[in-house]
C-alpha cells in the first residue's frame, strides 16, 4: 500500500514552446512507493485507482506534452534527471518510489538517467489515447488542455489522494 507523502506542486506559464497547464499544478510524491516494487505491482495500484493504459518504458529525451491527457510517472527503478515546463522549466531528480503526475499541457523532457530508469505510465480512465506534441508544434491544439476531464482518483491513492486535494483546490481557485 502507498504511503501519502507530501506533495510537491508545481507551475508553469506558456514559454511559447510548451503551453503547460494554466489551470493545474504538477503533483510530485517523493518516495510514494516501495522503490522495491516491480511495474507489474505498480499497474496493479495504478488501475486499481482507475488509472489505465499502463506501459513501461522511459520518459523521452525531447521536450514534449500531451493536449488531450493527464499522466502519471511512477519510477519503477533507477534514477533520471526530467526537465518540467519545457526548456526554460525546472529540473527535477527522481528516483524509484517517485511518482510524478503531469497535468494535461505540460512539458517534460529526460536529460540524464541511470542506465536501469524504468517508469510506469498511465492515464486516467478515457485519457489512455493520448497525443504527442513536440516542443514549438501543435499550438493550434493548446485549446484541449482546459478540456480534459479532471481524474476521479489520484493513481496511487484513490479518491481522496494527494492529487486529488492539490487539483480539487485549483478547480474550486479558476471558478
Amino acid at each position: 500500500m502507498p504511503t501519502a507523502p507530501r506533495p510537491i506542486t508545481r507551475r508553469f506559464g506558456d514559454d511559447g514552446q510548451i503551453p503547460n497547464n494554466p489551470d493545474l499544478p504538477v503533483v510530485i510524491l517523493k518516495g510514494a512507493l516501495d522503490p522495491a516494487l516491480s511495474p507489474d505491482a505498480i499497474h496493479d495500484i495504478q488501475r486499481g485507482n482507475g488509472w489505465t493504459g499502463n506501459w513501461v518504458w522511459t520518459v523521452f529525451d525531447y521536450h514534449h506534452w500531451h493536449p488531450d491527457a493527464h499522466e502519471a510517472l511512477s519510477v519503477a527503478s533507477g534514477h533520471a534527471d526530467l526537465m518540467l515546463g519545457g526548456p526554460q522549466g525546472e529540473l527535477f531528480r527522481v528516483e524509484a518510489g517517485d511518482t510524478l503526475i503531469l497535468p494535461a499541457g505540460t512539458g517534460h523532457c529526460r536529460l540524464s538517467s541511470s542506465g536501469d530508469f524504468a517508469v510506469c505510465g498511465c492515464y486516467p480512465q478515457g485519457q489512455g489515447r493520448y497525443s504527442t506534441c513536440r516542443a514549438g508544434e501543435g499550438r493550434d491544439r493548446v485549446a484541449e488542455i482546459a478540456r480534459v476531464p479532471l481524474p476521479d482518483t489520484d493513481p496511487l491513492s484513490g479518491p481522496d489522494g494527494p492529487l486529488i486535494r492539490a487539483w480539487r483546490g485549483s478547480a474550486e481557485d479558476r471558478g
